[in-house]
């Protein structure tokens, strides 16, 4: 199996800089990133083809970010399925160099679903304070809503180059948009200057059908430093009401090695 996507960075004016040309190129970028939201939407295209709404439903994906993606770049998406029903894919830039790989597959039966009430429902700060280890452990995360409506979709799935009937023809929620609400809720409770978003893996469900509202909960799970990198980890729950949809273990670098530790953003900005 096999796709190819004209890669199309969407957020140029984002609060987050390091999708800006200009700011990406101080830390050794040849431009701004694409997102890796996006990223992972490109990726979503096989295993959707593969098994339609069953994927969407139940299915899974983990998502490693390897190197960047860059505006205009025409990125080669291969996809392998092995002898236990796992599609491997990985994401190869013009030069053939690996971006981004990924593991996406429908198990059997739905796993257990989690309890809302583990994670914290209520409003995000009106004014967030500058990321650190220790914000991060002070308080929980409030959380956001969206909905989603089929008659607005259609420029989400031009943005990220999506044609499948399955979500063209007033079909669900793509998966993309949903984890988009994974980096919201980060950048809704803390402030940040450039950062990235490195991986994800993401059990699904349900979908979220036209008209319905999504809730996006986070729980910060793991604060740590890697090579003069910083991270978060976050364990992200997204509801229709009481019902989860997708739950999702999602990793940033939230301070860059050799970054000032200075808000980029503004208060409840998105990345």
């Amino acid at each position: 199996m096999g796709y190819k996507v004209i890669a199309h960075n969407t957020s140029t004016a984002s609060a987050n800089k390091i999708h800006d040309d200009d700011v990406a190129r101080q830390f050794g970028f040849r431009g701004g990133l694409v997102p890796g939201v996006d990223v992972y939407a490109y990726l979503c295209h096989l295993p959707a083809e593969r098994w339609g709404r069953d994927w969407l439903q139940r299915g899974t994906m983990t998502a490693r970010f390897r190197s960047p993606v860059y505006h205009g770049e025409e990125v080669d998406i291969e996809g392998l399925e092995d002898g236990d029903g796992v599609l491997e894919l990985t994401l190869r830039d013009p030069a053939g160099e690996v971006c981004a790989t990924a593991r996406a597959a429908v198990p059997d039966a739905l796993p257990a679903v989690p309890d809302p009430g583990a994670w914290p429902s209520g409003p995000a700060p009106a004014e967030p304070p500058l990321a650190s280890p220790e914000v991060f452990r002070a308080a929980p995360f409030g959380s956001i809503r969206a909905g989603f409506a089929v008659a607005e979709a259609g420029g989400y799935l031009d943005d990220v180059r999506e044609h499948l009937a399955l979500f063209r023809n007033g079909g669900p929620a793509h998966p993309g948009w949903l984890l988009r609400f994974a980096n919201y809720v980060l950048t809704a409770n803390v402030r940040m200057g450039p950062w990235v978003h490195v991986e994800s893996t993401t059990q699904h469900f349900g979908v979220v059908e036209d008209g319905e509202q999504v809730e996006t909960r986070a729980l910060v799970t793991d604060v740590t430093e890697r090579s003069g990198h910083r991270l978060v980890d976050l364990d992200v729950l997204q509801l229709v009401g009481v019902r989860p949809v997708a739950r999702t273990a999602h990793r940033a670098i939230y301070q860059l090695r050799g970054s000032v530790p200075e808000p980029a953003s503004v208060p409840g900005g998105r990345p």
